[in-house]
């Protein structure tokens, strides 16, 4: 994509903050004002909004301050895997063979083999059990082995606590199976979960195997059946509208497998800053440190999330996919039970982020602002933050009314 130009407007348009503003007082001050909620530190509290008809910044209030982001850290994900991936991309979960069939006998060892599909249930082993059913084959000499070796096996970000494993997401795997739930309590080893389960369905099927164990499958193992995910534009609006950290985090090391060749966190990071950067987008005080913005070393900019989302209503190919993925005001995802007024609701389409330090929502107010709110605390009061983010947004979609 051809981003780097626009970028650069959208850089030079931000930088404008004061010329705008003082061609429009009145906006400021309204803004300003919704701004001061009790419970919120002003000096741990940022704001932006771009009109999207001009790139020009309307409003900043510590636009540049470093902040942790909560979820809001997904929208340079979400970019990401657009720009690399595509949105047509689908994670594939795969059958490999080693050895060699004769008659209705496997000799030899099946692999499943993961890619990193979030969404892989029982179904889609079923599927592929069937599918080695119709290829004749009755027996299995060989055990069933599970393969999570795309991705590394760190199963959790740096910067989590302790609890959010499980809690907030299930393991990092590349094979992982109903999230790593296995009678409602997580699965210790997630490859081995994932093959013990198709071990079983393979003997329901009518295949007889032995047991299931942990391992990557060797040079000149054959597929001989794969399944595939929906396309990664669907799987956004997930993790995006519903703020899905596990969906951001496997989205993350595919990133990293598919452009370093390493399926990592840092990999997968690494790529979405150097993507960022050479879309324009300014990255001082930025810190990409997972997917999901549950570590509590990534850090962000108001200016940055704005210009990303100027970004990417600007250009066509994201127009129609990032706008989309978000929560809708009164209607879906995580803005449900938000800005349910009439100015509001099915207008805001936008990102929320929860953390214990961070309370974010970034996002567009109809087709004429972007804009961007980051409020941290030790801890963060929730429910003042989230009073101030609405009557900000409420603030100005009476202000778009009116121009």
């Amino acid at each position: 994509m051809r981003l780097r130009g626009l970028a650069a407007v959208c850089t030079v348009a931000l930088a404008a903050a004061a010329a705008a503003q003082a061609t429009a007082p009145s906006t400021a001050g309204r803004l300003g004002r919704a701004l001061r909620v009790p419970g919120v530190d002003p000096a741990a509290s940022a704001a932006a909004v771009v009109d999207l008809a001009t790139g020009e910044e309307v409003f900043s209030r510590n636009a540049g301050l470093s902040l942790a982001p909560a979820s809001n850290e997904k929208l340079a994900v979400a970019y990401t895997a657009l720009v690399e991936l595509g949105p047509g991309y689908r994670f594939a979960t795969s059958v490999l063979a080693e050895g060699r069939q004769a008659g209705s006998v496997w000799r030899g060892r099946l692999v499943l083999k993961g890619f990193g599909d979030p969404t892989l249930q029982t179904d889609d082993l079923k599927r592929l059990a069937r599918r080695l059913h119709e290829r004749g084959i009755r027996r299995v000499t060989g055990h069933v082995a599970g393969d999570g070796s795309w991705f590394d096996d760190r199963w959790t970000a740096p910067g989590w606590r302790p609890g959010f494993y499980g809690l907030e997401s299930p393991p990092l795997s590349a094979l992982v199976v109903n999230r790593g739930v296995r009678h409602r309590r997580l699965v210790r080893d997630p490859r081995l979960a994932a093959a013990a389960l198709f071990d079983r369905i393979l003997r329901e099927q009518g295949i007889d195997a032995r047991d299931a164990v942990v391992g990557a499958a060797r040079p000149g193992a054959v597929t001989l059946a794969t399944v595939r995910s929906k396309k990664l534009a669907n799987l956004l609006r997930s993790m995006d509208a519903d703020s899905d950290n596990f969906t951001a985090e496997l989205v993350l090391k595919a990133i990293g497998a598919k452009v370093q060749g390493v399926g990592s966190t840092a990999a997968g990071a690494a790529v979405v800053r150097r993507d960022l950067a050479a879309a324009g987008i300014p990255l001082a005080g930025v810190r990409i440190v997972d997917g999901s913005g549950l570590s509590s070393l990534d850090r962000a900019t108001a200016r940055e999330l704005a210009a990303l989302l100027y970004l990417c209503w600007r250009t066509p190919s994201l127009r129609a996919l990032v706008p989309a993925s978000l929560a809708v005001a009164g209607e879906t995802g995580t803005l449900r039970h938000r800005l349910l007024g009439p100015g509001t609701r099915g207008i805001v389409r936008g990102k929320t982020g929860t953390t214990a330090l961070a309370s974010a929502l970034s996002g567009y107010v109809g087709t004429r602002f972007a804009f961007v709110l980051l409020q941290n605390g030790h801890p963060v009061d929730w429910g003042a933050a989230h009073a101030l983010q609405d009557r900000f947004v409420e603030t100005l979609a009476r202000l778009q009314k009116r121009l």
